[in-house]
Protein backbone atom coordinates (compact mmCIF):
# COMPACT_ATOMS: atom_id res chain seq x y z
CA UNK A 1 0.00 0.00 0.00
CA UNK A 2 2.68 2.28 0.58
CA UNK A 3 4.04 2.02 -2.82
CA UNK A 4 0.87 2.67 -4.31
CA UNK A 5 0.38 5.73 -2.20
CA UNK A 6 3.64 7.16 -3.81
CA UNK A 7 2.64 6.25 -7.13
CA UNK A 8 -0.27 8.32 -6.60
CA UNK A 9 0.90 11.41 -4.72
CA UNK A 10 3.62 11.39 -8.26
CA UNK A 11 0.39 11.81 -10.10
CA UNK A 12 -1.39 14.23 -7.96
CA UNK A 13 -3.38 12.66 -5.70
CA UNK A 14 -2.61 13.14 -1.91
CA UNK A 15 -2.54 10.01 0.13
CA UNK A 16 -2.71 9.33 3.43
CA UNK A 17 -1.78 5.96 5.24
CA UNK A 18 -3.17 4.62 7.95
CA UNK A 19 -1.45 1.44 9.73
CA UNK A 20 0.56 0.01 12.64
CA UNK A 21 3.63 -1.08 10.65
CA UNK A 22 5.58 1.92 11.29
CA UNK A 23 8.58 0.36 10.18
CA UNK A 24 7.79 -0.93 6.82
CA UNK A 25 5.70 2.22 5.87
CA UNK A 26 8.36 5.00 7.23
CA UNK A 27 11.24 2.93 5.10
CA UNK A 28 8.74 3.57 2.07
CA UNK A 29 8.86 7.67 2.47
CA UNK A 30 4.76 7.40 2.50
CA UNK A 31 3.89 11.21 2.16
CA UNK A 32 1.49 11.05 5.11
CA UNK A 33 1.19 8.77 7.56
CA UNK A 34 -1.11 7.90 10.65
CA UNK A 35 0.42 6.08 12.65
CA UNK A 36 -1.73 3.57 15.47
CA UNK A 37 -0.23 1.06 17.97
CA UNK A 38 -2.63 -1.72 17.55
CA UNK A 39 -1.69 -5.63 16.12
CA UNK A 40 -1.23 -5.93 12.58
CA UNK A 41 -4.55 -5.63 10.63
CA UNK A 42 -6.68 -3.84 12.46
CA UNK A 43 -5.30 -0.20 12.22
CA UNK A 44 -8.81 0.94 12.42
CA UNK A 45 -9.66 -0.04 15.90
CA UNK A 46 -11.46 -2.81 17.59
CA UNK A 47 -14.76 -4.46 15.80
CA UNK A 48 -17.88 -2.86 17.02
CA UNK A 49 -15.55 0.13 18.85
CA UNK A 50 -17.29 2.85 16.70
CA UNK A 51 -16.06 5.61 18.72
CA UNK A 52 -12.21 4.70 18.28
CA UNK A 53 -12.83 4.11 14.52
CA UNK A 54 -14.44 7.56 13.89
CA UNK A 55 -11.65 9.23 16.01
CA UNK A 56 -9.09 7.17 13.82
CA UNK A 57 -10.44 8.00 10.23
CA UNK A 58 -10.88 11.59 11.97
CA UNK A 59 -7.26 12.27 12.92
CA UNK A 60 -6.24 10.50 9.11
CA UNK A 61 -8.47 12.98 7.34
CA UNK A 62 -6.98 15.79 9.21
CA UNK A 63 -3.69 14.73 8.65
CA UNK A 64 -3.98 15.82 5.14
CA UNK A 65 -4.53 19.50 6.05
CA UNK A 66 -2.17 19.46 9.18
CA UNK A 67 0.65 17.43 7.10
CA UNK A 68 3.39 20.14 6.95
CA UNK A 69 5.87 18.25 4.82
CA UNK A 70 6.67 15.09 3.20
CA UNK A 71 6.94 12.46 5.43
CA UNK A 72 4.58 13.69 8.09
CA UNK A 73 4.02 10.80 10.78
CA UNK A 74 1.68 11.50 13.34
CA UNK A 75 1.32 9.20 16.35
CA UNK A 76 -2.28 8.43 17.13
CA UNK A 77 -2.84 8.16 20.86
CA UNK A 78 -5.32 5.30 20.92
CA UNK A 79 -4.60 2.43 22.84
CA UNK A 80 -5.91 -1.51 22.22
CA UNK A 81 -5.99 -2.09 25.91
CA UNK A 82 -5.20 -0.73 29.42
CA UNK A 83 -2.23 -2.77 29.35
CA UNK A 84 0.07 -3.99 26.64
CA UNK A 85 -0.77 -7.90 27.36
CA UNK A 86 -1.81 -8.34 24.21
CA UNK A 87 1.92 -7.91 22.81
CA UNK A 88 2.30 -11.38 24.96
CA UNK A 89 0.82 -13.79 22.71
CA UNK A 90 0.50 -11.66 19.31
CA UNK A 91 2.20 -13.50 16.33
CA UNK A 92 3.83 -16.05 18.77
CA UNK A 93 4.77 -19.32 17.55
CA UNK A 94 6.05 -22.22 20.63
CA UNK A 95 5.56 -25.62 20.71
CA UNK A 96 2.61 -25.20 22.26
CA UNK A 97 0.91 -23.95 19.68
CA UNK A 98 2.57 -24.39 16.25
CA UNK A 99 -0.10 -27.66 15.54
CA UNK A 100 -2.58 -25.52 15.80
CA UNK A 101 -1.96 -22.87 13.98
CA UNK A 102 -0.54 -25.76 11.09
CA UNK A 103 -4.17 -26.75 11.04
CA UNK A 104 -5.92 -23.36 11.29
CA UNK A 105 -3.46 -22.28 8.17
CA UNK A 106 -4.76 -25.40 5.83
CA UNK A 107 -8.36 -24.62 6.78
CA UNK A 108 -7.73 -21.13 5.71
CA UNK A 109 -5.98 -22.45 2.35
CA UNK A 110 -8.58 -24.97 1.76
CA UNK A 111 -11.23 -22.59 2.28
CA UNK A 112 -10.13 -19.84 -0.57
CA UNK A 113 -9.33 -22.86 -2.62
CA UNK A 114 -13.27 -23.70 -1.97
CA UNK A 115 -13.94 -20.13 -2.80
CA UNK A 116 -11.73 -19.88 -6.00
CA UNK A 117 -13.17 -22.77 -7.25
CA UNK A 118 -16.87 -21.66 -7.07
CA UNK A 119 -16.28 -18.20 -8.27
CA UNK A 120 -16.14 -16.47 -5.23
CA UNK A 121 -13.11 -14.55 -5.00
CA UNK A 122 -11.04 -13.39 -7.49
CA UNK A 123 -8.04 -15.50 -8.74
CA UNK A 124 -5.81 -12.90 -9.58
Amino acid sequence: MSLVARHLESNGIPTVILGAARDIVTHCGVPRFAFVDFPLGNPGGKPYDRATQAAIAAAAIDLFETAAEPGTVVNLPHRWSDDESWRDGYFQVSEANVEALRRAGEERRAARAHLRATGQVRTE
